[in-house]
């Protein structure tokens, strides 16, 4: 068990943060949350995991390099994992701007704050396959080139860029998980899968009855957040610095979630699902497909959970939450 040392998690409070946090905890890090202040709570995943109160919380932006500085210099990190972004593809196309600096600029801030204290502490940056966008290859690696089709996708590339940027120019060990989609229980309504599985739970408890969606037959490479988290912690564990995608290396539609997320309760999708406009994006990515063979050839890293438990983990959750209201 690695003991006594301190990580720094932005985006703490998110969906990955906090189960990185818990793995962190379990290997008895002292873990330390980047913090913006907000007037709603944004803790309630860390309460769910039983672990709000292990953390240590540091309050700063990531518009703002003092309080990176500070958090760096107070957190004593030798990691540090940037995790915190405007996470969402949809909401990128109506804050463009913000979207940039918070998931672009910001990624160079915390790279930044972290060359100015401590340049020996080690770097994660959350990286994402919507940098790959328009597909360049069938499977996409590594080596793929990038073509991202949102505002989201072009500030990710941003980030990512600096870290290799910041790797190569001062040494520092720095490196990018170009992670495929994936989800759990914690994921914000707002994502597709948490909005299906949501909507199955209200309908089946007949609280809803029907569920809008925008293109059905988009393809993704779905894992469970939960094994994706530690691949973080071994690219960091690692005696150089690299970038590494982190995939199942298989691809299910949004029309197959559907179909297995109403089977998982009993129901048929067809007699649910509505296609809508107002859910279409302006430029589509149609198939994201990883191949995640460097990471486990490298760092030993292969998913645990397969689609159909990860769906069922989460329809389950959100009976139990609705059931419990």
């Amino acid at each position: 068990m690695t003991k006594n040392k301190s990580a720094l998690i932005t985006g703490i409070t998110g969906q990955d943060g906090a189960y990185l946090a818990q793995l962190l905890l379990g290997k008895g890090y002292q873990v330390h949350g980047f913090l913006p202040r907000r007037s709603t709570d944004t803790s309630w995943r860390l309460r769910e995991l039983g672990i709000l109160d292990e953390v240590h919380m540091i309050e700063g932006d990531l518009s703002d390099l003092s309080s990176l500085i500070r958090a760096v210099e107070g957190s004593r990190a030798d990691e540090v994992y940037n995790l915190g972004a405007q996470s969402f593809v949809g909401t990128s196309w109506q804050q463009p701007l913000l979207t940039a600096d918070v998931d672009g600029v910001g990624a160079l801030r915390v790279l930044e704050a972290v060359r100015i204290v401590n340049r020996e502490a080690r770097f994660y940056q959350a990286s994402t396959s919507e940098m790959f966008g328009l597909i360049q290859a069938e499977r996409q690696d590594e080596s793929t080139p990038f073509y991202p089709r949102s505002p989201y996708g072009v500030a990710k590339l941003m980030g990512h860029w600096a870290t290799v940027n910041y790797r190569e120019s001062y040494g520092m060990h720095a490196s990018s998980g170009i992670l495929f989609n994936h989800e759990s229980p914690l994921r914000g309504i707002e994502f597709v899968t948490r909005k299906v599985a949501h909507a199955v739970a209200s309908i089946k408890l007949g609280l809803q009855k029907e569920l809008r969606l925008g293109n059905i037959d988009a393809k993704r490479d779905w894992g469970f957040a939960g094994d994706y988290v530690e691949a973080m912690w071994l690219m960091l564990q690692q005696a150089g610095a690299d970038d590494y995608v982190v995939a199942t290396g298989k691809t299910v539609s949004v029309r197959d979630m559907c179909e297995l997320a109403f089977a998982h309760v009993g129901l048929k999708y067809q007699d649910y699902v509505v296609q809508d406009e107002k859910f279409m994006r302006p430029a589509e990515v149609d198939v994201l497909l990883g191949n995640p063979a460097k990471a486990k050839a490298k760092l030993g890293w292969a998913p645990r959970t397969t689609f159909e438990q990860l769906i069922a983990m989460m329809v389950d959750a959100d009976l139990r939450r609705l059931s419990s209201r």
